[in-house]
Formats: structure tokens, sequence, C-alpha cells
């Protein structure tokens, strides 16, 4: 990844909310900042907004209308990030070094103009390199960018890290380095099965399986990025010296275990339609509608046909429901099929290893854990490194450390290298 010629290595580094939550983490990311430089790296930070601000400024917004301008929702949200980049640069002057703050349109993070989930097109990094060359700590606010219009737009939840990865390709980076809250990514979420292990090293795969898949600590977007640009990403913790884990490239020690982690997503929900006319092209208006408006959907459940007419289920994230629900029911009406539902109350839990490839009977055990535990599988989803079960959500844990257990990912389990 290092540039031609470049003598001192080029490291970007990215803070999340909880770890600028207040003024005296801000002014640890400082010295951690100013330790690298020291160390003789150039230094770029990506900052989020503090700690909760991202909500308190979306509840502002939704105390006016439940269903606001997309544009004007950024406009708002993007000030948390401004506040931050501007206090962590104050931070590092005040410690002796030198910093200058960026916001997304003065380093010019160019995106597409979908509201609320725009996806990075280009960035022109030459003014983050001409201050980082005279010595400066540049702080980049994550998060957001401008489109050709030159409207303010944001990336998303955890849109923070995909701005730093981006950053790191297009300054062709030594290292990108993640700091969160945790030290690094764990087999699954400790605070669901405490027996969960921290790896050392995931394969850029089966993260970006992780994390599409609820896993918390990177942003998809994020983890595509490093993997379409060779990126190496590691994923520290802002609170301690754990050297964390390394997202690369996979080799082959990593499919000994043909589970690598446990995924639970529990922001998702489901949409049913009834007796929707069985002709071709009525998938095609239904989910082309709600790919209109930028609605991802996840799983998708068709029953067979009986008189001419099927029922459809499909998962979205619940902050689309609203609105996919909005969709759904015009398209629905224009087809005359029949009722719509919804339901909240639901999770899913995937298992993920690059080791699935080489083992066979890895659903089957799956299928049998969750059957044991008397958990009702809803729906299925599979790719060759994953399987996912939609379940009842209040079954969701108790899917999650059986699974855990059954696969060999607790601490102190042997590794499971064959399938039973």
């Amino acid at each position: 990844m290092a540039s031609a010629g470049r003598k001192r290595k080029l490291i970007v580094q990215k803070y999340g909310g909880t770890s600028v939550g207040d003024i005296a983490r801000m002014q640890n990311v400082a010295g951690r900042a100013l330790a690298a430089q020291k160390a003789g790296n150039d230094v770029v930070l990506v900052v989020s907004a503090m700690s909760g601000e991202t909500n308190r400024l979306l509840k502002l917004v939704n105390e006016i209308t439940p269903r606001p301008s997309e544009r004007e929702q950024d406009v708002v949200v993007a000030t948390g990030e401004q506040v931050s980049v501007g206090l962590v640069a104050i931070a590092i002057q005040t410690q002796g070094g030198k910093a200058t703050s960026f916001l997304g349109h003065q380093c010019r993070i160019v995106t597409d103009s979908t509201f609320s989930k725009a996806r990075i097109q280009q960035i022109d990094g030459s003014r983050i390199l001409d201050v980082v060359k005279q010595g400066h700590i540049a702080v980049v606010a994550g998060f957001q960018g401008v489109d050709e219009h030159g409207n303010i737009t944001t990336l998303g939840r955890g849109g923070s890290d995909t701005t730093a990865v981006a950053i790191a390709a297009a300054l062709e980076a030594d290292a990108c380095e993640i700091y969160t809250d945790v030290d690094g990514v764990y087999t699954t979420d400790p605070n669901v099965a405490p027996a969960a292990r921290k790896l050392d090293r995931i394969s850029y795969e089966e993260m970006l399986e992780l994390a599409s898949l609820g896993a918390k600590v990177l942003q998809i977007r994020s983890v595509e990025f490093a993997m379409k640009y060779r990126v190496p990403l590691w994923v520290k913790s802002s609170f301690s010296d754990d050297p964390g884990t390394l997202v690369c490239e996979e080799d082959a020690t990593m499919e000994d275990l043909v589970v690598s982690g446990i995924a639970l997503d529990r922001n998702e929900a489901r949409i049913s339609i009834r007796d929707v006319p069985d002709r071709p092209g009525v998938a095609a208006k239904i989910f082309g509608a709600l790919d209109d408006k930028a609605i991802v959907v996840d799983l998708i459940v068709q029953n067979p046909p009986l008189g001419g007419k099927s029922d459809l289920t499909f998962t979205v994230g619940k902050a689309d429901l609203t609105k996919a629900h909005d969709v759904v029911k015009k398209v629905s009406k224009e087809l005359g099929a029949g009722d719509i539902s919804t339901d909240q109350d639901i999770a899913k839990v995937s298992i993920v290893g690059v080791g699935m490839r080489n083992h066979s009977g890895v659903a089957a055990r799956m299928f049998r854990t969750l059957s044991t535990e008397g958990i009702n599988i809803m729906a299925i989803s599979t790719s060759e490194i994953r399987v996912s079960c939609v379940i009842p959500s209040k079954y969701a844990e108790l899917a999650v450390r059986a699974l855990h257990t059954e696969f060999g990912l607790d601490q102190g389990a042997k590794k499971t290298k064959k399938a039973k």
C-alpha cells in the first residue's frame, strides 16, 4: 500500500464515539496520535461524533416530524462530527502538536446523493497530504461527505469506519487502525456469550460477512473498501495497548476452523404480503420499488403458489420498516395483492467461517443445535461461508451461546476442525 519513495509510514487512525465521548477522552486520543507521530509516522485521524450525539440530533429532527427531508436531516446530524474534529484538533495543539481539522466538503469526500446512506465515489486527498507534509496531524470528520451539487451527505450508521478506510486507500496509507471500545474482533459479542474469544486475525471475507450480519465492530462498507484495496486493517481499543485484531487476506491456516464467529442482528423486521399474484414481473415490481427508495432487502421467502397466488415474506432493517411498509402498501394495491403484516420481534443469528468451504454438515449441525434448544427457524439464508437463520427475538442470546459452544468457540475449548 505504501506510496513509492515515502520515507515515513502513513497511518490512518479512526476513533469512534465512545473514544471521543468527553474532553478527557479526546485528550487521550490527542496523546495517542502524537505518540504515533513521534514514533516516526505521518498521522491522519478520522473522528466520529461524541457518543450519543447523533442520536440526540436525530431525536430533535423526529420531534418535528417522523418523515423529515433526508437532505435536511443530513445537514443536522453532520454537525456532530464538526464539533468533534474541532475539539480534537485543539486538544492536539494544546499538547504541543500541530493539527488541522477538515469537514467532508473541505477535503472533498465526494459521494452520491443518497442522503443518510450515501456511498463514497471519490476522495481528493491532496489537502490532507499537504498539511501532513507540514508536520500537522490531519483530523478529518467521519460519516460525512458532499455530493456533486454541494449538498452535505452522511454515510449511514458506522460511516466513520468507511471514511477512514476510504481515506487510507486514497492516500495509499501503510495501515488503517480502527479504535473503539473493544480490543479487537471476538468470536461473538462477549456481552451475549461471556466465553467469547478475541481473534488475532480474521480474513476480509469473514469480516465482511460478520459486518453484514450485525457484528458491530466494523461497518460493512469499510470492510469492502479494505478488501478491494488491500488496506491492512487493525481493530484496537483506545483504552488499552492490546495489539488488537488484524483483518487481512485469507491464508491456509484460517480454514482450520469450521466456524470463526457467530453474529447476531436484532435490527431487522419482517414484512409479509399475502395473496401475491403468481405471474412474471411481480417480484421485480415489488423489490424494484424498494430499491428505488434505497431500502436494502435481506432474506426473502416465497411460499409455493396455490390458486395462482402465493405469500411473500422478506426482511429489512428496522429503521426502514415504516418507509418499506409505505412502498409495499402502494405496490400491493396496484398488483391486487392481499393484506400486509409486519413483525419486529425477530432476530437473525449466523455462523461464519471460511472453513465451511471444505467441511460438510455444518448447516445440519446448526439446525440440530437450534432444534435441541426448542428454537423455531422462520427463514434460512446461506452463502459459501455463512448460514443465517431468522428466529424469534426472545431466543436470540440462547441461540448464540448454544452455537458458540457447538462449534468449539468457547474459551478453553478445542478448536473444531472437522464437521460431525
